[in-house]
This record gives C-alpha cells, structure tokens and sequence, in this order.
C-alpha cells in the first residue's frame, strides 16, 4: 500500500467510524427502547448529512482551484495550519471523550424523545456526520498538498466501507468497540500526522514570504532518505516529511510534537494514580 493510499484510508477510517459510531449508538438506543416511529428519521437525516458533505467537497475543490502563485501557496499553508488545528482539537476532545461518547448520546437521545422533538433527534446524527464529513475534506485536501496533489480514491473508498462494516458488526451483532485503545493508538498516530501538517503549513508560508525561515535548510538528508520517491515519499505523504526543512519548520515540528505527547501520555499516567489515591482513602 502506498503512502498516499495508506493516508487517505486512515483519515476515512477514523473520520467515518466516529460518525457511524454516533449513528449506530442512535439507532440502538432507539431499538432497544422501542421508539421506532424516529428510526426512518434519523437515517434519512444520516443520508442528507452525507449528501452535504459531498456537496462541501465540491465547493471547497472548485475554491481551491482558483489560486495560483503566491496566493496558491498561502492558501496551502492556512488550510495546512486549519488541518494540523482541527486534528489537535480532535486529538485532545477524543481522549477526554472515548470513554463517555455512548453516555453522551443516551442523554441527548432521552431528552429530546420525552420532549417529542423530532428535529433534535434528526439533528443529532446530522451534526455528527456533517462535521466528520467536513473534517474529512480538509483533512484529505491537506495530505493531498502536502503530497503534491495526489490522494487515494481506493483507499479513502475502503477506509469508509471497513469503518461502517465495524459499526454494524460492533452494535449490531451484539459486540463492544474498544474505543479507548483505539482512539488512543490513532491519537499518537494523528498527533505525527498534526505536527507534519503544522511544518508544512509553515514551510508554504514561509515561500509566500510571511514567516522567516531564519535558516534555509538546516540540513538534506534527501541523498540519504529522498522525499520524492520510495520510503521518503511514503513518509511525506502520511507525516510531512522533509528531506530540507528550515530552521522554523524543525522547531515547529518537534515543538508541537514533544508538547502534545506530553500532555496527552502524562494525563493517562495520572489517571490510574488518581484512582488508586480514591481508593486508598476510602479505604
């Protein structure tokens, strides 16, 4: 599997799999307590989401279309910053959230059927999906920059088909998803992911003049391990790697890295020692 394939199909992969976890844990919740009457509403409301997300993907391909030079390159670098923005944002929101996202919908979902609010619960899932389907566009429209235009139909295509088969053999056969080792595990993946985005943001601001590099290349390894072809381009186009990075973009990079890692890893380390410290008193 290539680099660009491989990219593409984790990004679906996890973007899609968080949507249609919300929607299967909708759908279950509304079986198990017998409010069938909302359950055509909710996948109609599912369906429109995905049409938007589509519809999302046309106007934002078409916007980027009509930029060129310096202006191209800016454009590149803020939706490359935006990307690495968002997937922190989802990076620290998931490992707060992974272990409470079934609670979480049970209580919306119960509110707003004893309240009869039909437009809630087809709110619901539509939100959800929108946004994954909307953080997908980016999320792909950064790699593929970063990657020199190329992206991977085949594998955004099987990321989304394997992610909605788990849901439905998770929920519907009786099974758990294990999400806190999940989300964990693509936590730290998408955190290398974030800080290749965040570098190549820089670097193309950096071309359009707006950030200094301060030094040009702080080394070229592209002899050893080049950035256009076999390991290297495999590495570019999932983590952002740069055979010739300034000064800036390497200390951006493994700023970002060191620091998120950090904050993620130490708050897990903490939570056991928290709990052992309830107990004891209790005790």
């Amino acid at each position: 599997m290539s680099g660009f394939t491989f990219s593409s199909f984790v990004i679906v992969f996890r973007e899609t799999l968080e949507a249609a976890l919300i929607v299967a844990i909708i759908l279950t919740y509304l079986t198990q307590t017998k409010a069938h009457q909302y359950i055509k509403p909710v996948i109609w409301s599912t369906i429109l989401a995905i049409l938007s997300s589509f519809v999302v993907a046309f106007i934002f391909d078409r916007t980027v279309g009509e930029f060129e030079g310096r202006a191209a390159q800016v454009f590149e670098g803020v939706v490359a910053l935006a990307a690495a923005g968002v997937l922190t944002y989802m990076i620290f929101w998931m490992h707060k959230q992974a272990g409470r996202i079934k609670s979480s919908v049970h209580e919306k979902l119960q509110i707003a059927i004893h309240k009869e609010e039909i437009f809630s619960l087809m709110a619901l899932p539509y939100v959800a999906v929108l946004r994954e389907g909307a953080e997908t566009v980016l999320f792909l429209k950064a790699a593929a920059l970063q990657a020199d235009g190329m992206v991977s139909a085949f594998g955004g295509v099987l990321g989304f088909v394997l992610a909605v088969l788990a849901c439905t053999s998770f929920y519907w056969l009786g099974k758990k998803i294990p999400l806190k080792p999940f989300f964990r595990y693509t936590g730290i993946f998408l955190t290398f992911v974030a800080a290749g985005l965040l570098a190549y943001g820089v670097h193309e601001l950096e071309e359009a003049g707006w950030f200094p590099p301060v030094v040009e290349h702080i080394w070229n390894i592209n002899s050893i391990l080049n950035e256009k072809e076999g390991a290297g381009s495999f590495l570019k186009a999932i983590f952002g790697y740069n055979g010739t990075p300034s000064l800036v973009e390497t200390v951006m990079y493994f700023g970002y890295l060191f620091s998120v890692l950090v904050l993620t890893l130490k708050d897990r380390a903490e939570g056991p020692v928290k709990a052992h410290g309830i107990q004891t008193k209790r005790a």
